[in-house]
């Protein structure tokens, strides 16, 4: 052990809890689970005091009824069709504070379903149905059957065709975790959402892990605002003679000088991408530029609606003084503003229609909200607040010129790598959660690095739209291009329907340009060959453009975690990895014997990847399950030890162990998957894991303790620190 550690065996000094005890935290939780508990009843309860069936099963909120059903049947100890608060907490106090035999008493009657003192088969094949339909687990009925077969042939020891308490006890012993939390899964059936959100945390803006995560963007803000207060300054002082309210004016009009260009060097793509192969990416915070774009579009917003309210006030001073009106100042062209045919204030009412739209159409609500196209179309009238810019303001230009002349040019070259050639979209599957999989032919001289994203246009879905997409197929694949487009809004909905219905609703003949795919017998299943097509589409790609993930070569050990659709940038990433992995990986000529070369180099530094995929139901696996499994073989011969990438899966709507409703299917689940080395839910080697609850234990520095904490804290996983 460390120095000053804990002896193995023994218990934690200082006041610690020994292993199985009960923490006073553990007995506050208890006491106000329990007056919650109490509260709920007296709400739902009428004049008799008592609930129902009926009442009980609203207040469970389960999706199955079974088990309200069972556990109804045994809170109501006197058979009365009712439950009394008396008996509820009676039951409850059992739960909480009773031995652990009495709590796996509990748990063999809820199995128990006729209650003749043993578990038959069709009884266990009953409540493992009921806990895939609480965890929504959907299985053929054959795979059920087979799931009722593992876990009644490992619990059944004394092959008598039952299971006896004794036998369940001694089965439920070989899952430690699950005898370790029974505690938990006995009480945790009835707990309230709220107690899970009763502290309040800090704010992640004040924590020290914040301001060391984001250093580079915290420093560049700042600079930024440094800069941006000299030039508001320096423009005051230039202006001082013309009062107040003019001098703002001025000051407000430097800042959007250099803002309204700023924000478009922001989104040099081509120029970013090539930066990120330079040391600037260690200075520069490149992989956070579309954040900062948006606040420079706050900021012009704000400095136009200064710069704006500042003339007016101006303006209604003049006028009080001069021959025009305040009108005549803001709506016409007599009072001579401006250095082009005073249109200064023409020009800025415009401008200041032009970005509040830009802005309000640019808002989270509305991209999010399956409106993109209004975010998309609207942004492009950026073009005519860059001219109206020159004619608003003399030195206008003078911020623009080459800033502007870099932009043009990237698009010109961005209009010539997406027409140089034929691309077309050669092939189309139809993947569950309304994924669209288009596998495109690859030009010739394109070249991209895992990660890349790119822009698409498909004229025949949207003749001038162009959408961003991660590249999900690896660099070393020579011949094709692979997209996986989640739909999501109107574009990829319409996207999605265009393939949908291209063979026609009634088996009627498809367009020419498209083919359906007519697989041979006992090649490819009916269902694939329904959602799969050839086809012939004409679309145009930009890009590739850079992303982060550019620099996980260049570490030695690496863990990439992505939830839903969120996988496609690691989908890359994996094809690429295990590409370079075969390309090292050495067979001996004269035995079976295989192994890695041990080779460190520019091109691969990595040795180790960890890879976490967090889903919310089963059919979120299943566009992706073809790939992994591919990957999985190439490792088959690996030790677990030895493997070079290590999968991790997790079904957020799955009930963990420590559920009493999912105890016996995950019990299940471990002992099919064992049996025939592949998980019952994905078909992957990889058991797939119930839930998301992280728990992080730690022992060392309190000063890291802390700042591991935070990070915990900030992801909401469970954080526990041994005590010295």
């Amino acid at each position: 052990t460390q120095r000053g550690g804990t002896p193995r065996g023994g218990t934690p000094r200082g006041g610690g809890t020994p292993r199985g005890g009960t923490t006073p935290m553990a007995v506050d939780e208890d006491a106000r689970w329990l007056e919650w508990v109490t509260k709920q009843f007296e709400s739902i309860a009428g004049d008799d005091k008592e609930i129902d069936l009926d009442e009980f099963k609203t207040a469970l909120k389960v999706k199955e009824s079974f088990f309200a059903e069972r556990f109804f049947a045994l809170f109501d100890s006197d058979g009365s069709s009712s439950i009394s608060l008396e008996e509820l907490l009676e039951a409850l106090e059992l739960l909480i504070h009773g031995s652990e035999t009495d709590k796996l008493h509990f748990l063999f009657q809820v199995y128990d379903v006729d209650g003749s003192g043993s578990i038959d088969p069709d009884e266990l094949r009953t409540v493992l149905k009921s806990c895939l339909r609480e965890s929504a687990i959907s299985l053929p009925e054959e795979k059920l059957d087979d799931l009722t077969l593992a876990l009644f042939e490992s619990a059944d020891r004394d092959r008598s065709g039952a299971i006896t308490f004794e036998e369940l006890k001694a089965e439920l012993e070989t899952f430690p975790e699950v005898m370790e939390n029974l505690t938990i899964s006995a009480a945790n059936w009835l707990k309230p959402p709220e107690v899970e959100q009763r502290r309040r945390r800090t704010p992640r803006y004040l924590t020290r892990a914040y301001w060391h995560n984001n250093s580079r963007k915290l420093l560049f803000l700042v600079l930024y605002a440094l800069l941006s207060l000299l030039l508001f300054l320096g423009a005051v002082l230039q202006n001082r003679r013309g009062g107040a309210w003019f001098m703002v004016a001025k000051g407000c009009g430097q800042c959007l000088n250099f803002n309204c260009t700023f924000v478009m060097v922001l989104m040099l793509r081509r120029c970013l991408t090539w930066l990120r192969a330079t040391w600037v990416v260690r200075v520069l915070p490149l992989d956070q530029n579309i954040l900062l774009h948006q606040i420079v579009g706050y900021c012009i917003l704000c400095f136009t609606l200064v710069h704006t309210t500042a003339h007016v006030f101006n303006f209604a001073r003049l006028a009080q003084r001069g021959p025009f009106t305040l009108l005549e100042y803001l709506l016409t062209t007599r009072p001579g503003v401006g250095w082009v045919g005073g249109t200064a204030s023409l020009t800025g009412v415009v401008l200041q229609a032009a970005i509040c739209l830009m802005v309000l159409c640019s808002s989270t609500f509305v991209r999010r909200s399956g409106h993109f196209e209004v975010f998309y179309w609207s942004h492009l009238s950026y073009v005519w607040v860059w001219a109206l810019l020159m004619v608003h303001c003399e030195n206008f230009w003078k911020w623009f010129v080459v800033p502007g002349l870099v932009f043009l040019l990237e698009k010109i070259v961005g209009v010539a790598v997406s027409r140089m050639g034929g691309l077309y979209i050669v092939e189309v599957n139809l993947l569950p959660s309304k994924v669209t999989h288009l596998v495109i032919r690859r030009p010739q001289f394109f070249h991209f690095k895992p990660g890349d994203y790119v822009y698409i246009n498909i004229p025949a879905i949207a003749k001038y739209e162009w959408h961003p997409f991660t590249i999900s197929s690896a660099p070393e694949q020579p011949d094709s291009l692979w997209l996986h487009v989640r739909s999501m809004g109107q574009w990829t909905n319409r996207l999605y329907e265009y393939f949908r219905q291209l063979e026609g609703p009634a088996g009627g003949p498809s367009p020419s340009h498209v083919q359906v795919s007519s697989p041979s017998v006992g090649q490819i299943s009916a269902k694939f060959a329904e959602n799969h097509r050839f086809c012939n589409i004409k679309c145009y790609v930009d890009g590739p453009y850079g992303t982060p993930t550019r620099q996980i070569f260049a570490s030695e050990h690496a863990v990439l975690i992505g939830a839903g659709i969120g996988i496609t940038p690691f989908a890359s990433i994996l094809q690429s990895i295990m590409y370079r992995y075969r390309m090292r990986k050495q067979n001996c000529p004269k035995c079976s014997y295989s192994w890695c070369e041990n080779i460190k180099d520019s091109e691969m530094k990595l040795r180790k990847v960890d890879f976490i995929w967090i889903n919310r139901d089963q059919k979120s696996f299943e566009w992706f399950v073809s790939l992994l499994t591919k990957l999985e073989m190439d490792q088959a011969d690996e030790e677990p030890e030895g493997r070079f990438l290590e999968m991790h899966m997790y079904m957020t709507s799955a009930l963990s162990k420590n559920d009493m409703k999912a105890i016996g299917l995950q019990m299940a689940l471990d002992l099919l998957a064992k049996k025939e080395k592949r998980d019952s839910i994905t078909g992957l080697r990889t058991r797939t894991q119930p839930g998301r609850k992280v728990h992080v234990f730690y022992c060392g520095s309190p000063a890291l303790a802390k700042v591991i904490k935070a990070q915990c804290e900030h992801f909401g996983f469970n954080f526990y620190k041994e005590n010295f």
